[in-house]
């Protein structure tokens, strides 16, 4: 049975390969995620553990940033004496670094990354940790001179002697490039300004006497423990202190979140080919099978058992798994090797001789591959088992053509009015938390009823698609439609996989229309200023940015926006921390507010803030009560609510409990902040037009802002979501190339099994062009079938993603047909594209060979 079941594999080996395919891609995206992952884990590891200070001494912050406020944390810097004279200290270094800069060559340009990656401003001093060496020119020594890193200066064709122009939080300042440093260890992707140490307190942090941490050596035979605890002795537990292991695990934590996104696409990515390889892999082993009746009769006429037989198919199954998986894996390094590529065309220099592929990452990828293919190939074996000898040896092909379809009927209907309860039940949800959790079950349970239930739709649906071949195709439209109707198992599941990606593009395309309709109708209902400026990427910016806006001419009211970190204590005995919205008076000028209890000028006045309705019925605050509130840097206060709002889709992204508050109240507790967006409105008789002209003029010395109007605004939102659609339709692609595998194997299989056949068609007058014809009719109206299906199925899912949006005020409902539309079409050429070789290889047989096959 072992030596036959080789030679059966080996045998069919070109019939398997396209199998193979999905199994090499699922394996390649799981293997590929891990070994990127780990690669770039391990890298900064080392970064950080060879950068760190053996302890830190830093500002302690009790309440965490939601949104960016500009906010440096700074400590004395007179704490690094106090520090040297603990024992076990070798030596302090004062550290300045912050991030909240941008910096401009001599042509106003951004020096910057634009991948997302941080500009970064230090003073420089040199430690055997230290990420970078002096490799060019000499170190900075007065106001106005700096060095910066090498990979930057190459990238932006800058070198010693360019001036560059920092736009910091104190104010604007230009340097002297005087020396290049070079990275001695990974790039993480940032540029890297440096400054003296008195110029970069006075210049980043506008007081010589601040400094963001306070590095501190441990001297020889002190472990880091050891010091950490001497310094807690001398500055008790009013800064924070943290070791280098606590440094490196603290930055590795902030790095996870970018790497879990990557991770989990990729993932995602595999998932689909998972799912779609199933059925490609199902559909080859059911029709391989059927072929192969004659010789599992003999097996079984030969003395082999039931139970022998379900062993060989799986046998064969567990090889195309072990083949694939191993392609699946070396394809999957290659991929990881391309991923570090692209991160460093995006800036972060990682090596691809350092590629990490720690044990787990072989025994997933085969743990994926084999028990894909073991599981899809279960079924086929069960039924290959159960062939009889005498059937067998009388050549009837085990197809399941004359099975009813009654079970299928039965477990389908059941499993899919649970999946249309839970759909409903999400609908029905008042708790986003509750709804999610019943749209995940109705997914999975409709997609499950409708892959079961896909064969009973088969014939009623392909007879309605395929009604008009006969009279626009002739004898060869009607034998194309009877060829799909043939085996409505078979049809159901090649068209199943083509329906699983079209149904999730279907669904997220609802979805994102949706938000797109309901972001713009937020964005008319609430956003009453002529023009807003903010920084390109949401960050705060300087104070000097709102003055420049200010001065524009034509400019009339201005309302200054600040976010400001808080933590509430609410009458239910929650604490909240979240970000509140801190604006200037005239905010009804600047935006439409509606209000169910207070108004603006009681929100705004000194020690008074303004809240969501919802969420105050939620923890039980009313209009007057006083509620505890903490700022960052241990600033307690007590506010009180002056104002109720009612923001339908303010809660979509916004901050929980859409606190705001006006800017007396953040300048008294939290007074380092800075501004993140500024509303203008055009003086009375000024054209918009006139007064946008304007603004961009004042401000073209500072690229990092931009001036919207709503128009720009929605515009902005619909590319935000289009980043998510990129996505879903990178998924669609993949689905596809596996859906079109999967078509082109049932074709091609089906020609094999239909051989005698096509050979007398073709000897009655049937020519290849015909035949050809045949065959790719067949594929269209199997692809729109799938499509059809998919786009039912996604229909019904983004309306009920939709339900569980307007949960968090995204109401409106859109539907893109143009899409939906398009999809259709674009199925006919999937199913042209899947029948090309199928019907090149049917053409090509030879009239008598294929009457005499066996």
């Amino acid at each position: 049975m072992l030596k036959a079941t080789l030679r059966s594999f080996f045998a069919h080996k070109g019939r398997l390969f396209l199998s193979a395919l999905a199994v090499i891609l699922s394996v390649a995206f799981v293997a590929g995620s891990l070994i990127f992952s780990d690669t770039v884990t391990r890298t900064f590891d080392r970064l950080f553990a060879s950068t760190s200070a053996d302890v830190t001494i830093s500002a302690k912050e009790e309440i965490s940033e939601g949104l960016p406020t500009g906010r440096v944390p700074t400590v004395p810097a007179e704490l690094a004496e106090r520090a040297s004279s603990v024992a076990g200290v070798a030596g302090t270094h004062v550290d300045v670094g912050v991030e909240n800069i941008t910096v401009v060559d001599a042509e106003n340009e951004p020096v910057g990354p634009t991948t997302g990656a941080p500009t970064i401003a230090t003073n420089w001093y040199v430690t055997e940790r230290s990420p970078v060496e002096l490799t060019e020119g000499r170190a900075p020594s007065g106001a106005d001179e700096a060095l910066l890193d090498s990979d930057t200066a190459e990238k932006k064709n800058l070198g010693i002697g360019d001036r560059l122009t920092v736009l910091a939080g104190p104010g604007s300042f230009e340097v002297e490039i005087v020396g290049i440093a070079t990275f001695t260890t990974t790039n993480p992707g940032a540029a890297l300004v440096f400054l003296d140490t008195r110029t970069a307190q006075q210049k980043l942090l506008g007081d010589p006497g601040k400094a963001t941490a306070i590095a501190v050596d441990a001297a020889p035979g002190v472990s880091d423990e050891q010091l950490k605890r001497s310094l807690a002795a001398e500055f008790g537990g009013t800064y924070e202190l943290k070791t280098a292991d606590e440094q490196a695990k603290s930055a590795a934590e902030e790095l996870g979140g970018f790497l879990d996104i990557i991770k989990y696409v990729m993932l995602g990515f595999a998932g689909i080919a998972v799912l779609v390889g199933i059925f490609l892999i199902v559909n080859t082993f059911s029709m391989l099978i059927a072929q192969r009746t004659r010789e599992l009769g003999l097996m079984r006429a030969l003395g082999a058992d039931r139970r022998q037989v379900r062993r060989s198919v799986l046998a064969e199954a567990l090889l195309l798994g072990v083949v694939g998986s191993t392609l699946g894996l070396a394809t999957g390094i290659g991929l990881a090797a391309g991923l570090i590529e692209l991160m460093g065309l995006l800036g972060m220099n990682l090596r691809a001789t350092e590629m990490v592929i720690g044990w787990t990452t072989p025994v997933i990828a085969y743990a994926v591959g084999v028990g894909v293919t073991f599981l899809a190939a279960y079924l086929p074996a069960r039924r290959a088992a159960r062939v009889s000898p005498m059937a067998a040896l009388a050549d009837i092909e085990v197809t399941g053509l004359g099975r009813p379809l009654t079970v299928r009927a039965i477990v389908g209907s059941v499993v899919g009015a649970a999946g249309a309860a839970a759909l409903v039940g999400c609908a029905l949800a008042k708790d986003s938390a509750g709804a999610a959790s019943l749209l995940g079950l109705g997914v999975i349970l409709t997609l499950i009823a409708t892959v079961i239930s896909g064969p009973l739709l088969v014939r009623p649906v392909i007879r309605v698609l395929g009604g008009a071949f006969p009279a626009l195709f002739g004898s060869v439209g009607r034998l194309s439609q009877r060829n799909a109707l043939r085996n409505p198992r078979r049809t159901g599941a090649t068209a199943a996989a083509l329906m699983v990606g079209l149904a999730l593009v279907g669904g997220l395309s609802v979805a994102s229309a949706s938000m797109t309709k309901s972001f713009d109708e937020q964005i008319d209902r609430q956003l009453g200023a002529d023009f807003v400026v903010q920084n390109r990427a949401f960050m705060p910016f300087p104070a000097e940015v709102t003055e420049a806006a200010k001065g524009a001419d034509g400019v009339g009211t201005v309302v200054r926006q600040r976010f400001v970190p808080i933590a509430l204590e609410l009458p239910d005995g929650r604490r909240v921390e979240s970000t509140a919205s801190a604006y200037e008076p005239g905010l009804d000028e600047v935006a439409k507010v509606d209000y169910t209890a207070g108004g603006t000028d009681a929100a705004l006045a000194p020690g008074h803030l303004g809240l969501d309705h919802a969420f105050a019925a939620e923890h039980g605050v009313r209009l007057g009560d006083e509620l505890p509130a903490r700022f960052p840097g241990g600033q307690r206060a007590t506010l009180t609510v002056g104002a109720l709002t009612d923001l339908p889709g303010s809660g979509a992204f916004a901050p929980e409990g859409g606190i705001f508050l006006g800017f007396d109240t953040a300048d008294r507790y939290v007074p380092d902040g800075q501004d993140s967006a500024v509303y203008l409105n055009a003086s009375s008789g000024v054209d918009p037009a006139e007064l946008r002209t304007s603004l961009e003029q004042a401000l073209d010395p500072y690229p990092q802002v931009q001036v919207r109007d709503q128009a720009d605004y929605k515009e902005l939102i619909r590319s935000q979501i289009a980043v998510m659609l990129y996505l879903v339709y990178a998924l669609l692609g993949l689905a596809i190339v596996i859906a079109i595998l999967g078509v082109v194997n049932t074709l091609a299989l089906s020609v094999v099994e239909r051989t005698r056949e096509i050979g007398l068609l073709r000897a009655i007058g049937l020519a290849r062009r015909q035949l050809s014809w045949m065959i790719r009719l067949e594929s269209v109206v199997i692809s729109v079938f799938g499509a059809l299906l998919g786009i039912a199925l996604g229909l019904v899912w983004g309306v009920a993603v939709q339900q569980v949006l307007a949960l968090e005020g995204m109401t409106a409902l859109a539907i893109p047909w143009g899409t939906m539309i398009a999809v259709v079409l674009g199925s006919i050429v999937v199913g042209l594209a899947a029948a090309l070789l199928p019907a090149a290889r049917a053409a090509r047989m030879n009239v008598l060979a294929a009457i005499a096959h066996e």
